[in-house]
């Protein structure tokens, strides 16, 4: 061996000497970490802030009698874990670019009330529910047309914890309250998922931000095409091979399901404000009809209708989940709902109610806690045991945040 090599021979063993010290060491200080770093890890990890001295030695005091669950939910105590880690939470789910950069608006707001007070989960996507901010606030009041009232309770630094009222969202939106979907219907939602468009873009982003899968996942090309539209070409660039073992994937069960929307579109105008931000969701009631469709079917269910005549005409907004049957069964609808229904308050309490619903909701707390994704039979062990937790403690969200909090605090 050349002394070259034999240099290098030591060097490595020497390396791998200090690697394994280095992880015996770490080992040694995560088993020794004491009830006070695991306080503060919780804390950290719900709240995003560092305890008081007295919120870290009530902590701990928990830690210690084997109460860590308590310990979790006094850290969800501070104004912060509203203000912060929740309000970035939800805000990718309010846009497109799922993006957190974005102010204040009624999604977030309602998610949020919801989370504090402890309510169904499963309510966002089909109650009658909107959460605003306290009127001793002296805020601009709740519009259907701008987004000013949350950004000015933003701006004024007041807690949400504190400052946050739960009403119907039929009073304020002038909804019908059979026609409110949690925050499907929030003015948020619409500008971002209704505008525009064909009201594909709201299924696919409420099937990919509370079903945690997005349209590639779901596809499936064995199920019938008879409810696909008639924009969707039956033969792509000329060749039928394409629509029939791509576009039918998401089609035959995306379209039966979108028809929920029928009679909602987002409204602005594209020539004085191009993003929108002064439109406003609106829904054709009983009596209300499109000049366009002369139905309450609003007029982007008939665009491009020239591409295949023969396909789909929406005539209303009755709607049938074809996924019931399939390889998408695996997302567990609930056998005791019918699987069809009208509108977008029953689609969305077939999707809440599913067990994909409860167990992505359990994988987008635990990684947004634990800031890693489940990665191992130990993860999707805890992700299992959340899931059923969650259900057996009514849908509360704040019970997921609590047991990801605990499960991550020695890390």
């Amino acid at each position: 061996m050349t002394a070259r090599n034999r240099i290098r021979s030591l060097l490595c063993k020497a390396c791998s000497t200090a690697v394994l010290v280095a992880l015996v060491s770490g080992q040694a200080s995560l088993v020794q970490a004491g009830s006070r770093e695991q306080a503060k890890r919780i804390h950290d990890r719900v709240a995003g802030v560092p305890p008081s001295e007295a919120v870290l030695d009530d902590m701990a005091s928990d830690i210690e009698s084997g109460r860590a669950i308590d310990a979790a939910f006094t850290a969800m105590q501070d104004s912060a874990f509203y203000d912060v880690t929740l309000k970035n939470f939800a805000a990718p789910w309010t846009n497109e670019a799922m993006s957190k950069f974005v102010p204040l608006n009624d999604y977030i707001a309602t998610v949020i009330g919801l989370v504090r007070d402890g309510e169904d989960f499963r309510k966002v996507l089909y109650d009658d529910v909107l959460y605003i901010g306290n009127a001793s606030l002296n805020l601009p009041n709740y519009s259907t047309s701008n987004n000013n009232h949350y950004e000015s309770l933003e701006n004024s630094g007041a807690s949400l914890k504190d400052n946050l009222e739960r009403v119907n969202q039929s009073t304020y939106t002038g909804l019908p309250p059979s026609a409110t979907a949690g925050v499907i219907t929030s003015r948020a939602s619409a500008r971002a998922f209704f505008s525009a468009g064909t009201n594909r873009a709201m299924f696919r982003f409420t099937l990919i931000n509370h079903m945690c899968n997005d349209l590639e996942q779901v596809a499936d090309v064995t199920l019938p095409t008879d409810r696909i539209r008639q924009d969707v070409s039956r033969s792509p660039g000329g060749d039928s091979r394409v629509f029939l073992n791509n576009c039918v994937g998401c089609h035959t069960g995306m379209d039966p399901m979108t028809q929920a929307f029928a009679y909602y579109d987002y409204e602005y105008d594209a020539n004085t404000d191009p993003d929108g931000e002064l439109g406003r969701l609106v829904y054709n009631a009983i009596g209300e009809t499109d000049p366009e469709t002369g139905s309450r079917v609003q007029a982007k269910y008939h665009i491009n209708s020239a591409t295949f005549e023969q396909g789909y005409v929406t005539p209303d907004d009755s709607w049938d989940n074809y996924w019931r049957q399939g390889a998408n069964r695996r997302l567990g609808w609930d056998p005791s709902l019918p699987g069809s229904g009208s509108g977008a308050k029953s689609l969305g309490m077939e999707f809440a109610n599913s067990e994909a619903f409860a167990e992505c909701q359990v994988k987008k707390v635990f990684e947004n806690v634990c800031l890693r994704p489940p990665s191992d039979s130990a993860d999707r062990s805890q992700v299992s045991s959340m899931v059923a937790s969650f259900a057996s403690q009514g849908y509360d969200l704040k019970q997921v945040f609590a047991e990801s909090a605990v499960y991550c605090m020695g890390e």
